[in-house]
């Protein structure tokens, strides 16, 4: 049965099919020690469903293992984002939203479980959106192993991997688990440009610049928006300093839905974008997820970074925008440009 089911992962393009059990994850204490410590930040979400997120018999009642697969979207020579007055959006969101992209993919796989399960066979598909610790269950199917930077590092694929999850009633053979190929390297942690690991294998969320330009929803810290660069949303810098990346193989089902454009997109155009054109801009990609606000916050704090007096116009109208998060960062935007211009 589970040859079956690989095979039929990987005809609907899963680089990685695997299975655990649907025991609580070892790491279950850790996660809620992180939450106690307020480092989730503004993510509510993950505290109120901690309980579900740490035992998957309270997200399927009677299931008895989980199927793990991954989509690479790593690339073989991954374009270069220009320099200058061009904003860095994180690799994974170069493509359309993958949750889109995977969701039919899984809804198909669970059925062909439940049809091999006979009556009463029961499955439940998550990609990144349901109540399941993903990266502690893919590392125990054996995808992968938990780097120090907290994210799930492939000897196949390197860092650039999208997960998934199938919790079924079936009873499959679990794979064994992967483990920590770390070694002594601290390359992710040196190249945090926040320091937000914090130490190996512990993250402070409110200091990630994925966190910061993605999910926080209100002003960006003042004393961390120097750091956030030319990234408008997303970072990569941890994971690709990892060097398990250079025997990463590069994947095929994501590349079918690469969005060449979201490769260095132009800061100063971005910023004219009203409501209706950055819908229509970003429809189907992961940057609707921050808005139109959340946005245009981010390409603020680039232009206070990188931009030049040419950007103060188009900074000087945004800084009239009637929403306060964007005409807030404007502002501080063009204080970064005119100190710039005043140091010899």
């Amino acid at each position: 049965m589970i040859e079956a089911i690989r095979q039929r992962a990987r005809e609907l393009g899963f680089e990685v099919c695997r299975v655990t059990t649907a025991a609580p994850p070892a790491s279950a204490p850790h996660f809620q020690n992180w939450l106690a410590q307020g480092r989730h930040g503004e993510m509510a979400w993950l505290e109120r469903n901690a309980a579900r997120r740490t035992d998957p018999q309270r997200v399927l009642p009677g299931a008895r293992s989980i199927l793990c697969l991954a989509a690479s979207y790593g690339e073989a020579l991954p374009p270069d984002t220009p320099a200058g007055g061009h904003g860095v959006i994180a690799r994974y969101a170069r493509h359309r939203d993958y949750h889109e992209v995977l969701a039919g993919l899984l809804a198909e796989l669970a059925g062909f479980l439940d049809e091999l399960g006979g009556a009463g066979a029961r499955s439940l598909w998550y990609t990144d959106t349901g109540p399941v610790l993903e990266r502690d269950l893919a590392e125990r199917a054996g995808i992968g192993f938990i780097g120090k930077h907290t994210n799930l590092v492939s000897r196949q694929f390197g860092n650039w991997i999208l997960l998934a999850e199938i919790i079924t009633t079936l009873e499959l053979p679990p794979d064994p688990p992967e483990p920590n190929r770390c070694g002594t390297c601290m390359r992710c942690l040196k190249a945090c440009p926040t320091q937000a690991i914090t130490a190996p294998f512990q993250l402070d969320a409110r200091r990630c610049i994925s966190y910061l330009t993605i999910e926080l929803k209100g002003p960006i810290p003042l004393e961390l928006r120097p750091a956030i660069g030319r990234r408008i949303f997303g970072c990569d810098d941890c994971l690709a300093a990892c060097p398990w990346n250079r025997f990463a193989a590069a994947g095929n089902l994501m590349q079918l839905h690469a969005r060449p454009d979201l490769t260095g997109p132009d800061l100063v155009e971005l910023l004219a974008l009203d409501d209706a054109g950055f819908k229509r801009r970003f429809a189907g990609t992961p940057l609707l997820r921050c808005k139109r606000r959340g946005l245009l916050r981010n390409v603020c704090v680039a232009l206070g970074n990188v931009g030049d007096p040419a950007a103060l116009a188009a900074l000087e109208r945004a800084a009239r925008d009637p929403e306060p998060l964007i005409s807030e960062h404007a502002r501080w935007a063009i204080g970064q440009i005119l100190e710039r211009g005043r140091q010899p």
